[in-house]
C-alpha cells in the first residue's frame, strides 16, 4: 500500500503522460511544455535509462544516403520522400539551435556513400534537383573519387559525398534533452513499466505494476518498436540493428560517416576507432525482433565487411558489440496520429529518429488539446 505522500506527488494525476523516454518522447515533452507551460507532463520509461534505439544506435545525424532516397522515391513516390527528407533536414537544424555542437559531439563533417556500380549515378541529377529547395544546395550529392584513396577505401568503385550528413554522441544528446526537460519541469518515472491502459469518458488510467496507476487527460505512445503492445492495429515491424566497435587503430585514414547498400550498412570513425552497424538485410527474419542480442552470423558478417571493405590489409580487434531496436513498416513514413479521444502516438521512425524526433515533437504538440 502506498503512502499519501507518494499518491499526492509521484502518482498524482497529470495532464499529459508520455510513454517512452527516447528521442521522440523527450522532444514531444519539450514541445508540449513550450507550447503549454501550465500543463503537467509526466514521462514514463520502463528502463533505468532510455533504451530501444536512442542509446543503442550508431550516432548518425540521419540525413540519409543517395541510394536510400532513390529507393524511397521508387517505393513511396517523391512527395512522401521529400516530406521525410525535409523533416530530417529541419530536425537537424533544430538540434543545432537547441544545443552547441561541442555539447553533443555534433559534427556535420559530411557523409559518404560507397557504390560499386554506376546505376545510382544516373539519377543523381534528378535527386539533387528535387532536394535543392530543401537543402539550398545545388548538389546535395556529388561524386568525389579523390577521397577513396584518402580514406583507404581502395576496393570501392565510387564515392558519393553529401555535406548534410554528420555524426553525434547519442548519449550526450539524450542527457541534454533530459536537462532541457528538467528546466521545463517535465517529470519522470524511470524503471516503471506500463501494464495496461484504460480509457474512460472523462480520463485515462495508466496502470503500472504492483496495483499502482496514474490518471491523465491524454497519453502519447512514444515507444517506437515496442509500441505494438498497445498499438496492435498499426504496422510496426521491429528491426534489430547490430553494431561493432573496434579498438583504436593506428594511423586511421577514415573520417566521417559512411553508408553502403541503401543504408543497410553504416560506419563511421569514433576518434581513431571504427563503428560499424547494419547488415540486417542478410537475415531479415531473424532481425525482426525486440531482443537485445547479437548473433554469431551477423557479427561475423560485419567483421568480414570491416576486413574486406573498410580496413583491407589492416589488423583490428573488436572492443564492443551491441544491438538497438528500430521500428519499420512497408514504407518509411512515421506513424504520428490520434488513436482515440485521449490517446496519441508517435512511432515507427525507421532508424531515423535522431533527425525526425525534433519535428515530430512539434507535430505531437499541435495535435493535442485541440
Amino acid at each position: 500500500m502506498n503512502s499519501v505522500w507518494e499518491l499526492e506527488t509521484f502518482y498524482r494525476k497529470r495532464d499529459i503522460i508520455i510513454i517512452g523516454a527516447g528521442f521522440t518522447g523527450l522532444w514531444s515533452a519539450i514541445s508540449i511544455k513550450e507550447k503549454y507551460p501550465e500543463k503537467s507532463v509526466l514521462v514514463i520509461e520502463r528502463n533505468s535509462v532510455p533504451l530501444g534505439a536512442s542509446t543503442r544506435n550508431a550516432g548518425f545525424a540521419c540525413f540519409g544516403s543517395l541510394t536510400e532516397i532513390i529507393a524511397d522515391s521508387e517505393k513511396m513516390g517523391w512527395e512522401k520522400t521529400l516530406d521525410l527528407v525535409k523533416m530530417r533536414f529541419d530536425g537537424l537544424q533544430k538540434i543545432q539551435i537547441y544545443f552547441k555542437n561541442s555539447e553533443i559531439d555534433f559534427e556535420l563533417n559530411g557523409g559518404f556513400e560507397i557504390l560499386n556500380d554506376d546505376q545510382p549515378l544516373q539519377k543523381i541529377d534528378e535527386v539533387n534537383e528535387k532536394l535543392k529547395s530543401i537543402t539550398g544546395i545545388e548538389k546535395t550529392y556529388f561524386l568525389n573519387q579523390d577521397k577513396i584513396k584518402e580514406f583507404g577505401l581502395g576496393k570501392s568503385e565510387y564515392l558519393i559525398e553529401n555535406p548534410c550528413e554528420g555524426s553525434l554522441h547519442s548519449g550526450k544528446l539524450l542527457q541534454k534533452l533530459l536537462e532541457k526537460c528538467n528546466e521545463l519541469k517535465v517529470e519522470f518515472l524511470f524503471g516503471t513499466e506500463v501494464e495496461n491502459i484504460v480509457e474512460n469518458v472523462d480520463e485515462i488510467e495508466v496502470q503500472l505494476s504492483e496495483n499502482l496507476s496514474i490518471k491523465s487527460s491524454q497519453i502519447i505512445h512514444c515507444t517506437n518498436a515496442f509500441a505494438s503492445k498497445f498499438l496492435e492495429k498499426e504496422e510496426i515491424i521491429p528491426a534489430r540493428g547490430q553494431i561493432i566497435l573496434t579498438e583504436p587503430i593506428e594511423d586511421l585514414k577514415l573520417k566521417g560517416t559512411f553508408h553502403y547498400d541503401e543504408g543497410f550498412y553504416y560506419f563511421r570513425n569514433l576518434g581513431n576507432r571504427i563503428l560499424l552497424g547494419g547488415g540486417r538485410n542478410q537475415d531479415f527474419k531473424t532481425e525482426e525482433t525486440t531482443a537485445f542480442e547479437t548473433t554469431e552470423f551477423l557479427q561475423n558478417h560485419l567483421e568480414n565487411f570491416l576486413k574486406d571493405v573498410i580496413l583491407p590489409d589492416q589488423k583490428f580487434e573488436i572492443s564492443l558489440r551491441w544491438s538497438g531496436i528500430m521500428a519499420m513498416g512497408s514504407e518509411k513514413t512515421p506513424i504520428v496520429k490520434q488513436l482515440s479521444d485521449k490517446q496519441f502516438c508517435a512511432v515507427r521512425l525507421s532508424g531515423m529518429g535522431v533527425a525526425l524526433a525534433p519535428k515530430i515533437g512539434e507535430i505531437v504538440a499541435e495535435m493535442i488539446f485541440v
